[in-house]
């Protein structure tokens, strides 16, 4: 008896997070293209297959409902970051975490854009998280690299910047993805454009950082 209520609520709890999940997706998919106030729950609930109290249910207002898929998108934004560790070699972990910011804004774009459209505005309801994790991550991170370059593993840069630059060479193939493929006829989900795009980011960053 215990295990069948076991397996009844196992099943319950995988229902209520695909649920949750399809809403999450039908949100940012929204989101991305009218964002925040020119998004209508009737439309996210109908992308979802949900009933719009039903989304209330999970997501008691439009607000929240944003600031859940900001912060979803912030944890795939960062987990390349998060992989990138002291132990690494450090020429090896920055062509590596290059490499996965561009995965990023391959397998994402929709995230990558609304989180630019966030920052744009001035990031009004992400700031608490922008401010607390994600700067305690940067710094974590910054301190690697000074200790990489202290120990004359790294040209003298400002980690900061580089972080930075990185961010902005990575996400453009995402946050300006319309433009690029306007321009090259390509788009990161060309296998081939993809590759060149990732040796080609990879040269133009490692040679400004490598040791002379």
């Amino acid at each position: 008896m215990a295990q069948r209520a076991a397996k009844k609520n196992g099943k319950r709890s995988q229902a209520v997070s695909a649920k949750k999940q399809a809403i999450l997706n039908a949100a940012l998919n929204t989101f991305s293209q009218y964002g925040i106030h020119g998004t209508r729950l009737e439309q996210v609930a109908e992308q979802a297959g949900v009933s719009k109290s039903n989304l209330l249910y999970y997501f008691p207002s439009k607000e929240a409902l944003y600031v859940a898929v900001l912060r979803q998108i912030l944890d795939i934004w960062l987990a390349p970051l998060r992989a990138f560790h002291e132990d690494f070699t450090p020429l090896v972990a920055i062509k590596e975490y290059i490499r996965l910011k561009l995965e990023v804004s391959r397998d994402y774009p929709e995230a990558s854009r609304l989180f630019c459209l966030e920052m744009l505005q001035g990031a009004p309801l992400l700031m608490g998280e922008l401010t607390g994790d994600l700067k305690t991550l940067i710094d974590d991170k910054s301190a690697i690299i000074a200790g990489w370059i202290a120990n004359g593993k790294l040209a003298p840069v400002d980690p900061h910047h580089l972080i930075f630059m990185i961010w902005a060479s990575t996400q453009h193939y995402a946050d300006f993805a319309t433009q690029v493929e306007a321009v090259t006829g390509s788009t990161l989900k060309d296998e081939a454009f993809f590759q060149r795009t990732v040796e080609n980011v990879q040269r133009m960053i490692i040679e400004g950082i490598r040791v002379r």
